[in-house]
């Protein structure tokens, strides 16, 4: 059974039905984290997101008081909040502004405190309609609680707080290109070097930039301690985190769990959570990080929920989306959408993946429509290493971003696992079970 006894650090009101309100927050200690931040050096605040040893919760998993130390000796000139959550079935993100926004907005206010900002933008994804409404709803109220604008709750620090909505582009969850699109531009990523946000961001000034989530855990560690965040999970993986479950579970839905200490049999089978698998079917695959990971077996459902643990068995935690696949779920299909997603998406700019994603998904379509060819199998893992080059993971860098490295991974992973199946869907002419 999955340990359910750590505090519920970012999903604490989500029983409330009002809990995007100002009202709401205040009542559950809202705003009492920056309350106390403001009695501290900025440098202790900063100190205490270090203990923390939180990991950001974006995908890539850097921690964020290291992100935040390699711009101390330098003046910062802005904080960046990346909620442009757009890979399918990741929802967490979209589940916290829509959910408890001014969580969001405290958060934000005490990394800006820490790091002497004094001009932040929260960058929404503009599908989330809701949520940028309650967003902003927050900010507005912030502003008029006195925790925004000049001499924030009487003292010295001052921020202003921008909401901006996106385009809907997925390849502006990429740190560089959401900063391109914020300032104006098409977002195209930025070549890393010299293009670092830490030296080189926004309007080419020093910048942070940090997750919705990974800003919602701050006013719990500034009000508890870093040392308390770091005592949940274990290791590298510290404290608790949010795991979008989706697929063929009777449960589908956002989960707080604390880290390592539990699985993800835990996650999917325990009662109190994903509930188990539609009809009491066997787990195929699922996918552990979001859809640009590689996909794990049933063997690996005893793995523990912890960054270095998945990392070790050759896949990521990513952006917290696990998505299972039963006995019912056909590979072939999974892959394909996941690869027309992609090349969708793809902003262009590179030619493995512009040209690359087009190739395969094409291939990928005609084996799952009944165009098939035995001989694509091997077609689809020649195309795959030309764009991630020995096909290992984390995979080799042939693009500016990692978008494009990261396409082969659920073709590599369902061919590896399921190979039968594609060729069956050639010799049939079309998915088989249809």
């Amino acid at each position: 059974m999955a340990s359910l006894d750590a505090p519920r650090i970012v999903s604490s009101r989500s029983e409330f039905a009002d809990s995007f309100t100002l009202a709401r927050y205040l009542a559950t200690g809202g705003y009492e984290g920056l309350r106390k931040a403001l009695t501290m050096f900025p440098e202790a605040v900063a100190a205490e997101v270090d203990a923390a040893s939180l990991l950001g919760r974006g995908g890539a998993g850097f921690p964020a008081g290291r992100k935040w130390s390699m711009l101390r000796k330098s003046p910062v000139s802005y904080l960046v909040v990346n909620g442009d959550e757009s890979e399918p079935a990741t929802f967490k993100d979209h589940y916290l502004v829509e959910r408890d926004p001014h969580q969001l907005v405290e958060g934000v206010i005490i990394a800006a405190y820490a790091l002497q900002v004094t001009q932040a933008f929260i960058f929404l994804r503009g599908e989330f309609a809701l949520g940028l409404e309650r967003v902003q709803q927050a900010v507005n109220d912030a502003y008029d609680h006195g925790a925004l604008g000049r001499k924030i709750f009487g003292s010295d620090f001052s921020l202003d707080i921008v909401v901006h909505p996106g385009a809907g582009a997925y390849i502006c969850g990429e740190e560089t290109s959401l900063i391109e699109a914020l300032e104006g531009k098409r977002g195209f990523p930025r070549i890393k070097p010299p293009f670092f946000p830490a030296v080189t961001g926004l309007y080419g000034e020093p910048t942070v930039v940090n997750n919705v989530e990974t800003m919602s855990n701050l006013p719990w560690i500034v009000t508890h301690g870093g040392a308390a965040f770091a005592a949940l999970g274990a290791g590298r993986s510290a404290g608790t985190r949010l795991f979008a479950l989706s697929g063929r579970v009777n449960r589908p839905g956002v989960y707080e769990i604390e880290m390592v200490k539990n699985t993800f049999r835990d996650l999917i089978y325990d009662p109190a959570l994903g509930g188990g698998v539609v009809d009491d079917r066997p787990v195929r695959a699922f996918i552990p990080g979001g859809v640009s990971a590689p996909w794990f077996g049933p063997e690996q459902l005893d793995l523990p929920l912890g960054q270095d643990e998945v990392g070790a068995q050759g896949s990521m935690l990513g952006s917290g989306s696990i998505v299972v696949m039963d006995d019912t779920t056909c590979p072939v299909r999974a892959a394909w959408r996941i690869t027309k997603f992609f090349s969708r998406e793809s902003c262009g700019q590179c030619t493995p993946c512009r040209e690359g994603s087009g190739w395969l998904e094409r291939i990928m379509y005609r084996l799952e429509h009944g165009g098939g060819r035995a001989e694509d199998v091997d077609l689809l893992l020649d195309l795959c290493d030309n764009i991630a080059p020995g096909l290992t993971w984390p995979p080799a860098q042939t693009t500016i971003c990692v978008l494009g490295p990261s396409i082969p991974s659920s073709i590599k992973s369902a061919i590896t696992m399921f190979r039968d199946d594609f060729l069956a869907h050639a010799h049939h002419g079309g998915c088989p079970h249809d």
